[in-house]
């Protein structure tokens, strides 16, 4: 994304933002990528001219719905909604294999720090699980006449997911867990079917987009919902993969 490009901004009112994130943008500036110099907050902020306060994130290979609220008074509202886990999120994933036509992942994450959160001298990284759960449906699946790994046909499904807690890659993680991880994941999935979405599809980037959040509006107390579409690289695959007029 160019310095002068634009967000898309997919909702806005007096305490409320929110932008249809492109996958590859961080959300803040990371310690872990210190050579970028483009964050969605800085470019909000600098679109419209005023402070923005993010209320949850997204991974930086993840596009769809980024929520800021316009005050800290707000963030912090709304941010005990995240916390209390009351706020509905919905994504998009196509996935490695055909998964259950519905199901739910009850399986505890370790806590991953960021790079940059302070720990005391001597403690792990990585710290003791904690409760994660993950609701899945399946929208769609394919079977492809192509020999991927070992077997002479590929088999790939479009996956709606509704992820009850809020841990860091954690439908990356918990799609891994049930040996469905998402395409273009570098860290959770499989290398050869990523590539074989680079090459065959010119698509490398993680096919996971929040594509829904719905929550409490802080200041009105009522029912809010905002939804993103997806990005063109996202939505370009589906008829590709004979997946039409899909309901997501």
């Amino acid at each position: 994304m160019s310095q002068s490009a634009l967000l898309p901004i997919i909702y806005q009112d007096s305490a409320l933002i929110a932008i249809n994130k492109p996958a590859g943008l961080l959300v803040h500036r990371s310690m872990v990528d210190k050579h970028e110099t483009q964050f969605a907050v800085q470019m909000l902020r600098d679109q419209i001219c005023q402070h923005v306060y993010p209320v949850h994130r997204l991974d930086r290979g993840t596009s769809g719905v980024l929520l800021f609220a316009l005050n800290r008074e707000v963030a912090s509202l709304l941010g005990k909604q995240f916390e209390a886990q009351t706020v509905e999120k919905t994504y998009l994933a196509i996935v490695r294999g055909h998964p259950p036509e519905r199901g739910t992942i009850d399986y505890p994450l370790s806590r991953q720090p960021d790079a940059a959160e302070y720990l005391p001298s001597g403690m792990q990284r990585e710290l003791a699980p904690q409760p994660a759960v993950t609701h899945y449906q399946r929208l769609a699946t394919v079977t492809l006449p192509v020999m991927v790994e070992r077997y002479p046909t590929s088999r790939y499904a479009l996956m709606r997911l509704h992820p009850e807690t809020g841990r860091r890659h954690q439908l990356r993680r918990h799609m891994k867990h049930i040996a469905h991880p998402i395409i273009g994941d570098a860290t959770h999935g499989k290398g050869i079917h990523n590539r074989y979405f680079k090459q065959t599809y010119d698509c490398g980037r993680l096919l996971l987009a929040c594509v829904k959040i719905a929550f409490i509006h802080p200041l009105t107390a009522q029912p809010c919902q905002v939804r993103a579409p997806l990005s063109n690289d996202f939505a370009s695959l589906l008829p590709k993969l004979g997946w039409q007029a899909i309901d997501y």
